[in-house]
């Protein structure tokens, strides 16, 4: 199993490699970060060529790539080159940022995941029941959903609801503005109040669209391993049909679950834009699109490394789950 584990890292390594050059060259073709600042008015030739030496865009391509991916390594992400930006530190800013993504959509993709687990897996084994049609139909329905109209009408929701609770003295619960940068303050019954107040609905958008993603494939693969031949032996052995689905069926029915949740949260990282923009969170969708549309190159890059090596550090423990749920992985 440690040589299983070593091996996957290893392979990690030169895909980071190649996705930090592949970010380096799209922030090329980004354009001069200082294109807009030099048409704000007429530049001396000194003062464009000090910024320049600022941002180390006076260096050849190749050369800035290297300083920053051996500063990159060090800890040291640069900051903003926008001049009157305040030079933000590249490192604290994707950190902070992270942070409010990770908070929102590991509790999104939690209970989405339990959710369609259970849906799928009662489907399967009551396949073309009432309930099994039900789930489906939903599921369908869920993926005919854009996130961005799911998150309106519950945005909607949250604010109607917010003037009946005032109307009846009970102050507006539902946060739909983006919870405050320095948090919430109280005791453990406020901060639960306020906290499950800001959450519910970024949360809720997402479990609505994501819970139908893994209740079809949990059905799927629960159906082909349901007529397997180990699944046939555990039930002539005289096991109940709980210990036969839960123990032998749905273990081995989890693999391509576990794929599309390691991918699903490199996806939800780099595509959080629409939620976080219907709820106002400062997240990395919030950054990214501000790192673009200000032509931030190192922000971009920062972001970027930051989203590949998730991806890449899920990608990684879903192998190691792999390996967990059928020994034949590691041990071929």
């Amino acid at each position: 199993m440690l040589r299983y584990v070593i091996r996957r890292v290893l392979i990690a390594i030169p895909l980071l490699l190649a996705a930090s050059v592949l970010t380096f060259g799209l922030t090329l073709a980004m354009g001069d970060p200082l294109a807009e600042w030099k048409l704000e008015r007429p530049r001396a030739p000194a003062e464009v060529a000090a910024q320049y030496e600022r941002i180390g865009w006076n260096k050849p391509a190749p050369q800035r790539y290297l300083d920053w991916v051996g500063g990159f390594v060090k800890g040291d992400w640069k900051t903003t080159v926008s001049p009157g930006s305040g030079d933000l530190d590249v490192r604290s800013e994707v950190g902070r940022a992270l942070g409010v993504t990770v908070r929102l959509i590991v509790v999104a993709e939690v209970l989405a995941l339990l959710i369609g687990m259970a849906i799928g897996v009662v489907g399967a084994v009551r396949q073309y029941s009432a309930f099994d049609y039900a789930a489906t139909g939903l599921a369908f329905f869920m993926f005919s959903m854009p996130l961005f109209c799911v998150a309106v009408i519950l945005k909607f929701g949250g604010i109607q609801l917010n003037n009946w609770l005032e109307d009846a003295g009970l102050g507006r619960w539902i946060v739909t503005a983006g919870p405050p940068d320095a948090g919430f303050a109280g005791g453990l019954g406020q901060l639960l109040y306020q906290y499950t107040g800001a959450y519910l609905l970024p949360v809720l958008s997402l479990v609505a669209i994501q819970f139908a993603l893994y209740s079809r494939f949990q059905r799927a693969s629960m159906l082909g391993v349901l007529n397997a031949d180990y699944v046939r032996t555990a039930r002539a052995k005289g096991l109940t049909q709980t210990r036969v689905v839960l123990r032998h069926a749905a273990r081995n029915g989890l693999i391509p679950v576990v794929t599309v949740f390691a991918l699903n949260i490199g996806v939800l990282i780099g595509g959080a834009v629409i939620t976080e923009t219907v709820f106002g969170w400062r997240g990395m969708g919030a950054l990214i699109v501000d790192a673009i549309t200000k032509r931030e190159p190192w922000m971009v890059q920062g972001w970027m490394m930051v989203t590949a090596a998730v991806i890449i550090g899920f990608n990684l423990l879903a192998d190691l789950v792999y390996a967990y749920l059928d020994p034949r992985i590691r041990l071929g």
